[in-house]
């Protein structure tokens, strides 16, 4: 199953940006899907993004155009840019590949 290490996260105004980025170990990692999930005060944890092994991505429609799932496979490394941040977006943001889970980091977007 492996590990999954989070970094990145924090307090951004409206319109900011944020980078998170997991690194994986214990696994190889350029077979898996790697996805980014988030989890809202009081909702259940939702799907952002996905990119499987091949580099093709999905979005949710609410992220889409605002943020970007990348992966360094060399490295073993996914991250999400997001780009004009709402306060919709707030969330404990986690990162998801073969079955483990990041630690997750929170994410806030306040004025």
């Amino acid at each position: 199953q492996g590990q999954l290490v989070q970094s990145g996260g924090g307090l951004v105004q409206p319109g900011g940006s944020l980078r998170l980025s997991c690194t994986a170990s214990g696994m190889i990692f350029s077979v898996y899907p790697a996805s980014w999930y988030r989890q809202a005060p009081g909702k259940q944890r939702e799907l952002v993004t996905r990119m499987a092994s091949d580099g093709s991505t999905y979005y949710v429609g609410p992220v889409k155009g605002r943020f970007t799932i990348s992966r360094d496979n060399a490295k073993n490394t996914v991250d999400l840019q997001m780009n004009s941040l709402k306060a919709e977006d707030t969330a404990v943001y986690y990162c998801y590949v073969n079955g483990a889970w990041g630690q997750g980091a929170q994410v806030t977007v306040s004025s």
